[in-house]
């Protein structure tokens, strides 16, 4: 043990009761609020369906309790109890090749991992989401999500993790810029492949059918400006009752995805108002500047890397005796998460400006009352939480708060007609 391994010990442990504390408020919260619908949503949400967003988020809850215990006791084993000692003295009985040791280690803690948390994913999955009426998926189904996820993981992931590894033994001192530049292009190489390669191993993409609402949001496109691939039907109902909307892809294969369960529940005027929001963000150039900022930041995060790999004390710190390129970049995807943690308030609150602005160019492209009808709907039939507590909120939530929300939107409803014409 050196000052480093007190540093990450503190830094664990603090970041841990935060998280803890923090479920601890919302829950408190959220239960002392179950009993009255707040004014904006009077009418609109009745006190059953209030009280059943509250039982929801509660269970939801408990078992993020529980993920945030198990994993830091998955990363104190890893680390200062010498499983990646352990590990990486195993693998050197097998494996002779630097590139394929490293590789072998980091894929297989990732593994390791993945099953140890598994029992909560079914539990999320078979208990709280099936007893809130939310599950649809089978456990045939499930098992094949499951078996897919992973080839698709050691089809994609071993190489890159390869490649890196290879670029840290023979790129010499800067590696590091080699690695991240290799980092981007697999980023943005995923990016464009996901709507016409991946995600349709997982679902079933059809065209918009309705030929009325296709028009309507094809004109809708037109006024904005904007240009892609195509509106296509999800079958998101295969596997839950939750609905949403989203972009995908990006340059000239840009696709909009509708998932089945949220058309069914919108009219085609709140259809068009959620379209509207989410030109907003493409309008505002939100992808391209949540490109930039993480190209900003794994640039960072390389070159920390770089500096980390070459310290013993790195290794020492954290349980480690032998200095590898391997071992360094496992301890780095291991821990870096632990220190990130207390900076995710930064990126939560950019998140929710950029929803704003998003909000506020909805409501000059559509009605902003359908727009407003339409989350209300969506908190409704998602179960959203509508009183969750401001703290947890601002560390956690991507999206406003909802009461928030409607109060932005309701102030910009003097133009909801407005039109502005931008390129996407």
């Amino acid at each position: 043990m050196n000052s480093f391994t007190w540093i990450f010990l503190a830094a664990l442990l603090a970041g841990t009761a935060l998280r803890l504390w923090l479920d601890r408020r919302q829950a408190r919260h959220v239960s002392t609020h179950a009993g009255r619908v707040p004014e904006p949503f009077a009418g609109r949400i009745d006190l059953e369906a209030h009280r059943k967003a509250a039982a929801y988020t509660l269970a939801r809850l408990r078992l993020d309790r529980a993920e945030t215990v198990l994993g830091t006791l998955l990363l104190l084993g890893w680390t200062l109890a010498g499983g990646l000692q352990w590990l990486d003295t195993w693998l050197r009985h097998y494996l002779t090749d630097p590139v394929w040791q490293g590789t072998a280690l980091l894929a297989l803690v990732m593994l390791v991992n993945h099953l140890i948390e598994l029992p909560l994913d079914l539990a999320a999955t078979f208990g709280v989401e099936a007893r809130f009426g939310f599950n649809r998926t089978t456990p045939r189904r499930y098992v094949q999500d499951q078996a897919l996820g992973l080839v698709l993981s050691l089809v994609l992931g071993v190489p890159l993790i390869a490649a890196i590894l290879w670029i840290m033994t023979h790129s010499g001192a800067f590696w590091w810029l080699a690695a991240w530049g290799l980092w981007m292009a697999f980023s943005l190489f995923v990016t464009w492949a996901y709507p016409v390669l991946i995600a349709p191993l997982f679902n079933r993409f059809q065209p918009l059918a309705d030929t009325r609402l296709r028009q309507r949001l094809e004109a809708l496109l037109r006024r904005c400006g904007f240009r892609s691939k195509g509106m296509y039907v999800m079958d998101g109902s295969r596997r839950s009752a939750h609905g949403n909307a989203y972009f995908t892809g990006f340059g000239r294969n840009k696709r909009i995805v509708f998932f089945d369960t949220l058309l069914a529940d919108l009219t085609p005027e709140e259809t068009e108002a959620v379209l509207a929001h989410e030109l907003g963000h493409f309008r505002h150039h939100h992808v391209a500047k949540g490109l930039a900022l993480t190209a900003i930041l794994a640039l960072a995060g390389f070159a920390l890397l770089g500096w980390l790999a070459g310290q013993p004390w790195f290794y020492r710190g954290l349980g480690v005796e032998r200095v590898s390129p391997g071992m360094a970049l496992t301890l780095f995807v291991l821990t870096a998460p632990v220190f990130i943690l207390f900076v995710r308030p930064l990126f939560s609150a950019l998140s929710r400006r950029h929803e704003f602005e998003a909000d506020a160019y909805a409501a000059r492209q559509a009605d902003t009352d359908a727009l407003i009808s339409a989350l209300v709907r969506m908190y409704r039939e998602n179960a959203s939480t509508l009183t969750p507590d401001p703290l947890y909120a601002a560390f956690h939530y991507s999206h406003p708060v909802a009461v928030e929300r409607i109060e932005h939107l309701k102030r910009a409803r003097p133009t909801p007609h407005a039109t502005q014409p931008a390129a996407a």
